[in-house]
């Protein structure tokens, strides 16, 4: 069988396989599959069972093959044959293969004719036979019966264009020799993807399967038949199932000797990647000491590095989908904790309420001719109190993300259980000791800032300046209604932020939902059609502008929050409120940040504690006086605590935890793993390091092997002379019109594009394909695709009742 060219590369490209299918590696050549394509009993099984040698095939009347039967024939000193679905299970007895065919077909499609597209996979090694793929597909039907659907025609031939339709698709047409050619489908099916020349062979008749005629008598009255009969003498040499199997061994020659240049590529690519890594397991010496000591302390040393980075920020492999290490305890430092203070801000009722408590209490049963100052410290201590809940939670939050970090760098250490799971208790038993020291150093700054009230800051407006301070505040504000005369204030252009924001509470009547790109001032909120900045939709001030919290809906991924305005007026045409969502948490959290600095507080819920929810009314003038001299001052005190606050938190957690826990990563983490006594135990590695490094070095050797065994394989390809092209002209297309590209002698230049093969849920091997009795028709052209055919609207179903 096959030619001498075929004969010496087949073992070469066996080699190939067998080294790299011993370390899990495809020998993706992509072999040609042969595909039979006939209609019912037309003698598909017979000629798959010449490549074979044997009879394996379902026979019966009608339509036997109701599934496709992807066929991979595997050189091999022992017969046997594997099934996809039965692993590890070997058929030696070809009649239980044919049954388990059958077993399996009627698994998915019952016992009534039914059909389906999702194949069955058989292996079947043999030492009498080439490694080829080949594809039994069900045979052309037009009339249902049984289960079969209304479009059965149209359903089997999807079927078939999945796999003719496939660039490396060898396609084998067969038609009885009894029938007119004019009318066989399956030669219209293969003309409309690649017309070429014809290959007859003679198959045994169902006379002869029944009379258990050998096939190789059957070949042999094959070979007697071309030679004897007057219309095949001049052509004999070119007919008959040796002379098939030539010509497929030939494409497969030339097809692998084409495909090496690619693949040697891809194999020296594979093995440059592995080299630095395979060199270093083949020097690891799971016993020397001496080895586990060295590899020890550049595993620290490497933690210690890519700790730094996570922290400090680094050029190398940046992660651009998330924030992580250090920015994202920046963002904590900056946005979260400012947002934390605001929140802890009085509404200006509740505050102006505990003023007047306070006052009317130092004064007592007298009436207050002067505004005391114990009420002002008493307001400003129970706020400085306050602290203590942002402060820890910031503290919190920077130790849980030091915490991931650091889990972060140790995973790289688990090809050593051991090492991982103590460094990781020792690195943590120190983020908490230094996150307890940083817990009592910030109650510290609390009770410093409580200890001592500075009336003399000198950002401090003092008793004698806060009445008039409120007084040039109110002119501003007045000032500024008169407004759009005045010259645009220097805070109006300073930027703040900018990006993207979708309006979500517009009505559907009215557009529904839009994004817009959005400018945050300190002066105004606009918006944009788009980043160009060039048409602008509105510009909102932010006078009287507050924010408030909303859910967020059941089907919406979006996160969102509102602006209001504190006088009930509407803030966007015809709303009194607009909702902004954008896509993040820490989006959000961020533009509510922003909103905070450029003044939009967040709305506030006031309830009081005595039930006295209604504002106080002021009888007396003085007292009125009093409590918004006290308002004044304590406003002024508060903005220097809370900036001295959100300047020394980032420090002080930078300089007690952030860097201590750095540097005892770089030079005391080491110290204390070698005190644990168990350096040796610590460099064991775990069963899945060591089966990972062998592996490698499995695989390194098998690249090696490989591209020693391409190296063998000669890149000439060889010919043999095509059977002459036949006149189909007199054939009908299954179309009237088909748009074809064709080169010289006919052949079409590429495929198009065929309907996707049904997925199974386990691999699927290459195919192989069978031919049947009577006249077969070889398509052999490496280079073609099908002109687009029509798919034709099946008939509808009867409803049946």
């Amino acid at each position: 069988m096959g030619n001498r060219g075929m004969e010496e590369l087949i073992p070469l490209v066996n080699r190939l396989q067998d080294a790299l299918g011993g370390v899990g590696q495809t020998c993706s050549l992509h072999l040609p599959q042969i595909a039979v394509v006939g209609g019912q009993s037309a003698g598909k099984s017979s000629v798959l069972e010449n490549f074979v040698g044997r009879d394996f095939l379902p026979r019966g009347s009608g339509i036997v093959t109701r599934r496709p039967l992807i066929l991979q024939l595997l050189t091999s000193n022992t017969e046997y044959g594997e099934f996809l679905h039965c692993k590890g299970k070997k058929f030696t007895d070809f009649d239980d293969i044919c049954g388990e065919i059958e077993t399996e077909t009627q698994r998915l499609t019952g016992i009534n004719k039914g059909i389906s597209p999702i194949p069955i996979n058989l292996r079947i090694y043999s030492p009498h036979v080439l490694n080829l793929t080949l594809v039994d597909l069900p045979g052309i039907t037009k009339v249902p019966v049984g289960d079969q659907p209304a479009d059965i025609e149209y359903q089997i031939r999807d079927m078939i264009m999945q796999y003719i339709c496939k660039e490396n698709c060898l396609i084998l047409a067969v038609t009885p020799a009894n029938t007119d050619l004019a009318t066989s489908d399956a030669l219209k099916l293969a003309k409309d993807v690649d017309p070429q020349g014809y290959i007859g062979v003679v198959n045994r008749s169902q006379k002869d399967i029944d009379g258990k005629k050998d096939i190789k008598a059957a070949l042999l009255a094959e070979e007697q038949f071309f030679q004897s009969h007057p219309a095949y003498r001049h052509m004999a040499a070119r007919m008959g199932t040796p002379y098939l199997q030539k010509m497929l061994n030939q494409q497969l020659t030339n097809h692998i000797r084409d495909t090496l240049p690619a693949f040697r590529c891809h194999l020296q690519n594979q093995l440059l990647t592995l080299n630095k890594e395979a060199e270093e397991y083949r020097q690891y010496g799971p016993d020397d000491a001496g080895r586990r000591t060295k590899i020890l302390l550049k595993s620290i040393q490497h933690l210690a590095v890519d700790f730094e980075k996570l922290i400090e920020g680094s050029g190398d492999k940046v992660d651009t989908n998330n924030l992580s290490g250090g920015a994202r305890i920046n963002r904590i430092f900056h946005e979260c904790f400012p947002y934390e203070l605001i929140k802890l801000e009085l509404d200006e009722q509740k505050l102006r309420r505990e003023i007047t408590y306070a006052i009317r209490n130092i004064h007592g049963v007298r009436t207050g001719l002067f505004t005391p100052d114990l009420a002002f410290e008493a307001i400003v201590k129970k706020q400085i109190s306050r602290l203590n809940g942002p402060c820890m939670k910031l503290i919190d939050m920077v130790s849980q993300e030091l915490l991931t970090t650091v889990h972060q760098c140790i995973n790289k250490l688990n090809s050593f259980p051991k090492l991982r799971d103590e460094t990781e208790k020792i690195v943590t038993t120190e983020i908490r000791e230094q996150e307890s020291k940083c817990r009592d150093q910030v109650l510290l700054l609390i009770d410093v800032q409580l200890a001592y009230i500075n009336t003399k800051h000198e950002d401090f407006v003092g008793f004698t300046n806060a009445q008039q301070t409120h007084n040039q505040s109110t002119k501003k504000i007045a000032a500024g209604m008169v407004g759009n005369q005045a010259v645009t204030p220097l805070s109006s252009l300073i930027i703040i932020r900018k990006g993207w924001l979708t309006i979500s509470n517009i009505s559907i009547m009215k557009g529904g939902a839009k994004e817009y790109w959005f400018i945050l001032t300190a002066e105004s909120l606009s918006w944009f059609k788009d980043d160009e900045e060039k048409e602008k939709k509105y510009m909102l001030p932010l006078d009287n502008l507050k924010l408030r919290d909303t859910e967020k809906g059941f089907m919406s991924s979006k996160f969102a929050f509102a602006i209001f305005n504190t006088e009930l007026r509407n803030v966007y045409k015809d709303y009194k409120y607009l909702e902004l969502a954008c896509n993040s948490q820490e989006e959000l959290d961020s533009w509510k940040a922003s909103l905070l600095r450029a003044g939009v507080y967040p709305e506030k819920v006031t309830v009081d504690g005595q039930g006295n929810g209604a504002p106080e009314n002021f009888t007396d003038p003085q007292l009125e006086r009093q409590v918004e001299t006290i308002r004044n001052l304590v406003d002024s005190y508060m903005s220097i605590i809370y900036k001295t606050i959100r300047d020394l938190m980032p420090k002080t957690i930078m300089h007690l935890i952030i860097n201590s826990v750095k540097e005892f990563i770089s030079s005391e983490l080491l110290a204390q793993l070698y005190a644990l006594g168990e350096c040796s135990a610590l460099m064991d590695e775990s069963p899945e390091q060591q089966q990972h490094r062998e592996e490698v070095l499995r695989k390194h050797a098998a690249l090696k092997e490989a591209l020693s065994v391409i190296g063998e394989i000669s890149t000439s390809t060889c010919s043999t002379p095509l059977p002459p092209p036949v006149d189909s002209s007199w054939i009908q297309p299954t179309s009237p019109s088909l748009p074809r590209k064709s080169a010289p002698g006919g052949r079409l230049v590429v495929r198009g594009h065929a309907p996707p093969v049904p997925q199974m849920t386990t691999h699927i091997a290459p195919t192989a394909s069978v031919t049947t009795d009577g006249l077969k028709q070889h398509r052999s052209q490496p280079h073609r695709a099908p002109p687009s055919v029509p798919k034709r609207v099946p008939p509808s179903i009867p409803n049946v009742k």
